[in-house]
């Protein structure tokens, strides 16, 4: 009978290694913030900046081309353009903060998240590349 991955390590191996690599993973997100700063300054060209609310000005002008002629390419580009732009900044505003942890906090994290995929990748191996490392 073939083990994880079809090779012949075993399954339970592999089990382990899955739930240590998932709770690292896990306590890992976990301690991660994510905040934003939308409506500030998105992109900025010398001492001027574009603001979210600049970029909806073109926007406007775009659906208002295409809802007066549906086969106007510049109110598709406006349009879509603009909702690019929107879609970018958004993601560019965007922060991710780490939680305050105890050094042993940090550690256990590190440990499950790499320990677990160590084991993981030790359970896929064939028994040959198992035998060599003796």
């Amino acid at each position: 009978m073939k083990g994880a991955g079809g090779t012949e390590g075993g399954i339970g191996q592999f089990l382990i290694g899955i739930i240590m690599l998932i709770g690292g993973v896990y306590l890992l997100l976990n301690s991660i913030h994510v905040t934003y700063n939308f409506g500030a300054q998105l992109f900025g060209f010398g001492n001027y900046g574009v603001t979210s609310g600049m970029i909806m000005i073109p926007f406007m002008f775009g659906v208002g081309i295409i809802f007066y002629n549906s086969k106007n390419v510049i109110g598709w580009f406006l349009a879509g353009g603009s909702l690019i732009a929107l879609v970018f900044g958004v993601i560019s505003s965007i922060r991710f903060v780490f939680d305050r942890m105890s050094a042993f906090d940090l550690i256990v994290i590190l440990v499950l998240t790499f320990g677990g995929l160590g084991i993981v990748l030790r359970s896929l191996a064939s028994k040959e590349l198992k035998k060599g490392d003796k």
